[in-house]
């Protein structure tokens, strides 16, 4: 078991779920040191790229979470509509990077074609199921989402309860989420049915 550092901002739970043709990403809005919520309303999803056809969550360190969306909008600008390609040179920076390789933050990213994780030990990952959860809370939202996978609810209203289930579940999430969208490509299997 992790030991919980009284002195390190904590908190977090970011989830995205692709389906049918939307993905949508959502986070709440709680920051926590040691037993003291900072903040109730950060907004840790937000969209980037050009004409916000990225959208990026992130859990960790603010001010680390931040260097890395910078330089992942620094990417996007290097190689537009490829978003797998950006994420790739990122990770490489970031397992490479002396300072890079400090940060202490996740980022959950999507656009219409992919849905992708980073982390610092180099990972980009794509989910099986169209569905992935990051941060303190991430494991609640991601179990429940899976489940809410199989049924009639559009992709919103799934990332909204899986939410709602991680805020009642973990201390270092809330209820205050901000909710970001976008159109999206269906899967070939989807596409052909």
């Amino acid at each position: 078991m992790t030991e919980h550092k009284p002195d390190i901002m904590y908190g977090t739970t970011i989830v995205t779920v692709r389906k049918g043709n939307k993905v949508v990403m959502a986070g709440d809005g709680q920051v926590s040191l040691g037993q003291t919520i900072m903040k109730s309303n950060a907004r840790k999803v937000r969209r980037l790229g050009k004409g916000g056809a990225v959208i990026a969550g992130f859990a960790g360190a603010t001010a680390d979470a931040f260097t890395l969306l910078e330089r992942l909008e620094t990417k996007l600008e290097q190689y537009p509509d490829q978003l797998m390609r950006a994420c790739v040179e990122l990770a490489k920076d970031w397992r490479t990077d002396r300072y890079l390789r400090r940060l202490e933050a996740m980022m959950l990213v999507a656009d219409q074609k992919a849905t992708l994780a980073l982390t610092g030990l180099g990972d980009v990952l794509e989910p099986e199921d169209g569905v992935m959860a990051i941060g303190s809370g991430g494991n609640f939202a991601l179990s429940a989402a899976r489940v809410l996978m199989d049924t009639d609810l559009d992709a919103e209203t799934i990332a909204c309860k899986a939410m709602s289930i991680a805020a009642k579940i973990c201390v270092y999430t809330n209820d205050n989420f901000t909710i970001e969208a976008l159109d999206a490509e269906l899967p070939p299997l989807e596409k052909a049915i």
